[in-house]
C-alpha cells in the first residue's frame, strides 16, 4: 500500500511503500484467540441467546500513542479478509474451511463515527450476504423511521462515515424484511408499507405464538425489543437480534464476523456512557469477535466499575482479568488476552526504515542515518514515521540529509503524548519525566501534590511500564521521555526552565526523603544506590546547588567497600598521556559524581587514573568540606597502592587531623602505612583507638600473620568476619573472609579450600578488584610446592598487578613464589625470586617480605634489615621456616 504523504513530498520517483514490520506475536495471538472462539462457537451446548455465561470473545491490544495500534489493525483486517495480504512471516493461520468476515471501525472523534454509526456498519458489511436478516432489520427499520422520519437510510448511507464502505444492498433487505412479516401477517399493502403497524402486528403474533411468524418465535427477546421505545438505549440492544439472526443462518452460509474497533480511547468520557455501549455489543454478540485497540487496557474485568457498566468483573471477563494475582498493570499485562503492543526492536526499526523510503529498489535513508534515528527513537514507530517526513522535508529543500539533522527528539511527540490528558495528569508526567523510575509517592511530591489520585491514574496509561518487583514500579516510555525533557513544547500549559528546575528540586527532596525513611523497610545498600543514581543525576543536569542529603548518602556508599557502578559523570579529565583534556567539573553536583564514580571506577582503572581524576576533582574547589575528606582518604589510598607511602601518609593525616567520619578510617591508613613501613610497635599501638570503624582486627591480623603467627592472625581475622556480619557489610565480610583464606593456605591448605570457596561466594555480587586478586594470591599459597603451575599462574597475576596498579601486591606475590621455590628445596629459583623481591621493596615498603623469604629458604638475614618486629627476629624466622618444613611433610604424606 503506497504512503501518499511521501509519495506526493518529492517530484523524485522516490519508493513509499507504506512499510509493515513485525508483529507476528499478535497475528498469533489474535489467530489463536480466534481459533478458540470457533472452537466455542461450534459446540453444540453454545446458545447465542445465553446472557449469563462469562464472555471471551474479545482481545484487545493497548499501548502508547504512535506504537502501531491502528497500523495493526488495518493489517489484521487485510490479513482476514484476504490471505494474499496476509504477511508471508505470519503463516497461515490455524482454522480451515471458516467464513471469516472482518469489519474494521475507527472509533476515533476524527472520524465521527457514534453508536448508531457503529451498527449501521456491522449491518451494512453483513448485507453482503445477500439476505435479509429479519429479527434485526425490523427492529432497526422502526428506529429508523422513529429517529430519522422522512430520511431514507440509503441517503443517510451516501452521505458517507464508516457504513458507506460497504454494499447499498442493506436498504433493500431491510424493506424486503418488512415486506416478508407484513405478507405473513396478512396486512394490507397500504398497512404493511407502515412500520409501526407492522411491528405492532408481530410483537402481538409473537406473543400469541402464530404459526405464521414461527420463523421468528425462536428470538425470545424479540417481542420486548419492539414493543420497547424506540431509542438509543434500545438500539444498544438490538446486536442481540443480529447475532440471533448470524446462529439461524445455514451452515453453507454461515460467517464469523470479527470486529476491529480502533482507537478505543476516544470513546472515554466522565460516565463512560458510550463505552456502556460498546461493551453491550460485545456482549450481545457472544459469536462475534472483537478485536479492540486503544492506548488504555479495558477495565471491563475490574470489579471497581460495577453501576458504571453493565457487564463488570473476573467471572464476567475472565480474559481480561490479570493474571495470577499480579497487577493489572504488572510489565503491561491485563489478562489473558490484554497485550501491550511493545516497541520495534533495533533490528525492526532498521528494517522499517530501510522498506519505507526507496529509490531503485534501494533504501534512500542511509545506514549511518537510520542508525541515530533507531537510537533516538527507543523503539517507537511515531518516531520513525516523523523522522521519515523530517527526511523528505530536507530532500525536498535540494540538501541531503545527514545523521546530525535526526539527532533530536520532534515536538509532535509531546503533542500525540499529552492529547487526551488532564492539566494535573500532564503536570504529573512532566515531573515523573525527570525520574528513570518513579512510585506513586515518589511522582506525586515531585509534582509537588498533596494526594496520588492524578498519579494513580496515570501509572495506567500505556507510556508508563510496571515493573511491580522493581524498588520504584513504574517507567516512562524512554522515547516520551526524552521528547519531554528535549523537544520544543508549544503545547498551552508548557513549562518554563524555572518550573523544570523547581520540579527537579522536589524530585531530588522527595528521593532523599525516601532514603531517609524508608530504608528500614527496604534492607542492604539497593535504596542507597537507587536514590544516589537518580539523585546524582538530577542535582547534576539541572545544576543543584543544595546537595542535601547526597553527602550523607556518598558517605553510606563508600561505607562497605561493594562499589555497585553509579551514573557516569558529565565531565572527565582525560587519561594521562593522552589527548586535550576535557573540562572538568562546574558544579557541586557535577564534582560530587566525578567524585564517586572515580572511587567506584579504581575497581577497574589503574591507580594512577584514580588519583589524577581525584586530584582534579579537589582542585575545582567544589566540593564541601566532608566531601573534600573523602576525596583526599581515597587518593591517600591510591597513593598506597602506588607505593606512594609518603604522599599516602600525608593525605591520611590531612583526613585524620580534620576528626570528621573518615577519621577511624584515616587513623588506620596510618597503622597500615606503618606496617608497611617496618614500624611493627606503631602499627599496635593505634590499634586501640580505631574500633570497627577502623577495622581493629583486620588491621591486627595484618601485624600478626607477617610474625608467622598464623594462629593469632587467624583468630583476628574470624573476628573481623564475624564483625562485619553483626553490621550486615558483606563488603567487609568478603574482605576479612579472602584474607583469612591467605594466611589459612600457609598452615592448612586442606581448610584453605573450604575458606577460598567461601570467599569466591561472598566476592561473587560485588565487585573488589584487589580482594579478588588477593584470593587469587591465596590459591597459590595453597598450592605451594606442588606442580600445580604455580609459577606460570603467578606470571599471569603479575600482570594482571601491573594493569591494575596495585604495587603494594608484588612484594606479597613475589613472597608466595618464594615460600613455594623454598618448600621445593630449589635454591637458585629461591635466589631469583628473593632479587626480584628486594628490587620490589628497594623504597623500603615491605622490607619485612625479604627478612621473610629468606627465613623460608633458611638463608641468611639481610645485614641492614630495619623491621621493627614485635617479637624477636629469631622467633619470627623459625616461624616461617616451620611452616616450609610442616608443608613438605604434608606433601610427603609425613604425619
Amino acid at each position: 500500500m503506497a504512503d501518499l504523504r511521501a509519495l506526493f513530498s518529492s517530484n523524485d520517483p522516490v519508493g513509499s511503500n507504506e512499510a509493515f514490520t513485525n508483529r507476528q506475536n499478535q497475528w498469533n495471538l489474535v489467530a489463536t484467540a480466534l481459533e478458540e472462539h470457533l472452537r466455542h462457537t461450534a459446540d453444540p451446548a453454545f446458545d447465542v441467546e445465553d446472557l449469563e455465561a462469562p464472555r471471551d470473545n474479545v482481545v484487545v491490544f493497548h499501548g502508547v500513542g504512535g506504537i502501531g495500534k491502528t497500523t495493526l489493525s488495518r493489517k489484521l483486517e487485510a490479513a482476514l479478509a484476504d490471505a494474499g495480504h496476509r504477511p508471508a512471516q505470519w503463516g497461515a493461520p490455524p482454522w480451515s474451511g471458516e467464513r471469516i468476515w472482518p469489519v474494521r471501525i475507527d472509533l476515533a472523534r476524527s472520524a465521527g463515527t457514534d453508536f448508531k454509526r457503529i451498527v449501521l456498519t456491522i449491518r451494512a458489511a453483513l448485507a453482503e450476504l445477500g439476505r435479509p436478516l429479519p429479527a434485526f432489520d425490523i427492529a432497526l427499520r422502526r428506529y429508523w423511521e422513529h429517529q430519522h422520519p422522512g430520511e431514507p437510510v440509503e441517503e443517510y448511507l451516501r452521505r458517507g462515515g464508516p457504513a458507506s464502505r460497504f454494499g447499498r444492498a442493506m436498504p433493500q433487505q431491510m424493506q424486503s424484511a418488512l415486506s416478508d412479516v407484513a405478507q405473513a401477517l396478512l396486512l394490507p399493502g397500504t398497512v404493511g408499507s407502515a412500520v409501526g403497524q407492522v411491528t405492532g402486528s408481530l410483537a402481538r403474533a409473537l406473543r400469541e405464538r402464530r404459526q405464521t411468524v414461527r420463523a421468528l418465535a425462536g428470538c425470545a427477546r424479540l417481542a420486548d425489543l419492539l414493543e420497547a421505545e424506540p431509542d438509543l438505549d434500545a438500539l444498544s440492544f438490538y446486536p442481540h437480534l443480529l447475532a440471533w439472526e448470524l446462529a439461524q443462518l445455514p451452515a453453507d452460509k454461515a460467517v464469523t464476523p470479527v470486529i476491529l474497533l480502533d482507537t478505543f480511547e476516544d470513546t472515554g468520557d466522565r460516565h463512560r456512557d458510550a463505552e456502556r455501549l460498546l461493551q453491550r455489543l460485545v456482549w450481545l454478540m457472544p459469536n462475534c469477535f472483537f478485536v479492540i485497540s486503544g492506548r488504555n487496557r479495558l477495565q471491563w474485568a475490574d470489579d471497581a466499575l460495577q453501576g458504571q457498566l453493565d457487564y463488570t468483573g473476573p467471572a464476567a471477563w475472565p480474559g481480561l482479568a490479570p493474571r495470577s494475582g499480579r497487577p493489572a498493570r504488572a510489565t503491561g499485562q491485563g489478562g489473558a488476552r490484554q497485550h501491550l503492543i511493545g516497541d520495534f526492536s533495533e533490528t525492526d526499526c532498521d528494517t522499517y526504515l530501510a522498506h519505507r523510503l526507496t529509490q531503485d529498489d534501494q533504501p534512500l535513508i542511509g545506514p549511518e542515518t537510520r542508525a541515530v534515528i533507531t537510537q533516538r527513537s527507543h523503539g517507537l514507530p511515531l518516531h520513525l514515521d516523523l523522522a521519515v517526513a523530517r527526511f523528505l522535508e530536507i530532500r525536498r529543500t535540494g540538501r541531503t540529509p545527514t545523521p546530525a539533522d535526526f539527532d533530536h527528539t520532534f515536538p509532535a511527540l509531546i503533542a500525540r503524548t499529552l492529547s487526551d490528558l488532564t492539566a494535573d495528569e500532564r503536570h504529573v508526567l512532566r515531573s515523573a519525566s525527570l525520574l528513570d523510575a518513579f512510585d506513586l509517592d515518589l511522582a506525586t511530591q515531585a509534582a509537588g501534590l498533596a494526594h496520588q489520585a492524578t498519579a494513580r491514574r496515570l501509572v495506567e496509561r500505556p507510556m508508563i511500564t510496571e515493573d511491580p518487583h522493581a524498588i520504584w514500579p513504574y517507567h516512562l516510555h524512554d522515547a516520551i521521555r526524552t521528547a519531554l525533557r528535549g523537544a520544543d513544547d508549544h503545547t498551552e500549559d508548557h513549562w518554563t526552565p524555572a518550573d523544570w528546575h523547581r520540579a527537579a528540586e522536589r524530585a531530588l527532596a522527595a528521593l532523599g526523603r525516601q532514603w531517609q525513611d524508608a530504608g528500614v523497610l527496604l534492607p542492604g545498600r539497593a535504596l542507597l544506590v537507587a536514590c544516589l543514581r537518580q539523585g546524582l543525576r538530577l542535582a547534576r543536569d539541572h545544576h543543584l546547588t543544595d546537595l542535601g542529603w547526597l553527602t550523607a548518602a556518598a558517605y553510606a556508599y563508600i561505607a562497605d567497600s561493594v562499589w555497585e557502578p553509579l551514573a557516569p559523570p558529565t565531565h572527565s579529565p582525560a587519561p594521562s598521556p593522552g589527548p586535550e583534556p576535557q573540562p572538568g567539573p562546574d558544579t557541586p553536583a557535577d564534582a560530587l559524581a566525578e567524585l564517586l564514580t572515580a572511587i567506584a571506577r579504581r575497581q577497574h582503572e589503574h591507580r594512577e587514573r584514580t588519583a589524577e581524576r581525584l586530584t582534579a576533582v579537589l582542585d575545582t574547589g567544589l566540593l564541601s568540606g566532608e566531601l573534600t575528606e573523602l576525596a583526599l582518604y581515597y587518593r591517600a589510598k591510591a597513593h598506597k597502592d602506588l607505593g606512594r607511602t609518603d604522599a599516602a601518609m600525608h593525605g591520611m593525616r590531612q583526613v585524620a587531623d580534620a576528626d570528621g567520619r573518615l577519621a577511624p578510617r584515616a587513623h588506620r591508613g596510618l597503622a597500615n602505612l606503618a606496617r608497611i613501613r617496618g614500624d611493627f610497635p606503631t602499627a599496635l599501638a593505634a590499634i586501640p583507638t580505631l574500633g570497627w570503624k577502623g577495622r581493629h582486627h583486620r588491621v591486627l591480623a595484618h601485624i600478626r600473620w607477617p610474625h608467622g603467627d598464623i594462629d593469632a592472625a587467624v583468630a583476628a581475622f574470624e573476628a573481623a568476619r564475624t564483625e562485619a556480619e553483626q553490621h550486615d557489610a558483606p563488603g567487609e565480610r568478603a574482605i576479612a573472609q579472602t584474607l583469612l583464606a591467605l594466611v589459612t593456605a600457609f598452615a592448612d591448605p586442606a581448610r584453605a579450600d573450604d575458606e577460598l570457596a567461601l570467599a569466591h561466594q561472598y566476592l561473587a555480587p560485588l565487585d573488589q578488584r584487589a580482594t579478588t586478586l588477593y584470593a587469587h594470591v591465596a590459591a597459590l599459597i595453597r598450592d605451594a610446592g606442588t606442580d600445580h603451575d604455580v609459577t606460570d599462574r603467578a606470571t599471569v597475576l603479575r600482570a594482571e598487578i601491573t594493569v591494575a596498579g596495585l604495587a603494594w601486591l608484588t612484594p606479597l606475590l613475589e613472597t608466595v613464589l618464594a615460600f613455594h621455590h623454598a618448600v621445593r628445596d630449589a635454591p637458585d629459583d629461591l635466589t631469583t625470586t628473593l632479587d626480584r623481591l628486594r628490587e620490589a621493596t628497594a623504597n623500603g615498603d615491605y622490607a619485612y617480605y625479604v627478612d621473610i623469604a629468606a627465613a623460608m629458604g633458611n638463608l641468611p638475614q639481610t645485614a641492614e634489615s630495619t623491621v621493627q618486629w614485635l617479637d624477636d627476629a629469631h622467633t619470627v624466622r623459625e616461624r616461617w621456616r616451620a611452616l616450609v618444613t610442616a608443608r613438605q611433610d604434608h606433601l610427603r604424606g609425613t604425619p
